[in-house]
């Protein structure tokens, strides 16, 4: 088994740092890194294991025929990872397409 990021994923999450400590949502730039290196383990350690749901059309501009897991990262914030699920000699290759939170995409689910 094996998750991994498109490109664009890896530079979403790289902004995503500033992005959080920018916007307020942490007082440190420290605490901001630390909390999305830990989302982007969470989805490489379990996604495998989570409950997958397809994905629907809207997010097909992203791939067709994905799935997406729910990362509860506290009471507010759920983040969304969108995948395509491909089997490489019989091991289990996870392609993360997309993230988002529930605050940007929860309308669309």
């Amino acid at each position: 088994m094996k998750v991994i990021f498109l490109p664009k994923v890896q530079e979403y999450y790289d902004n995503l740092e500033q992005i959080l400590y920018e916007k307020g949502y942490f007082s440190f730039p420290e605490s901001s890194k630390e909390y999305v290196k830990d989302l982007i383990l969470d989805i490489k350690m379990n996604l495998p294991t989570k409950f997958k749901r397809p994905a629907p059309e809207h997010f097909d501009k992203y791939g067709k025929g994905m799935y997406y897991a729910t990362f509860r990262k506290n009471k507010q914030t759920a983040w969304y990872a969108f995948f395509t699920k491909y089997n490489d000699n019989g091991k289990a290759i996870y392609l993360v397409r997309y993230i988002a939170n529930n605050h940007t995409v929860a309308q669309h689910l």
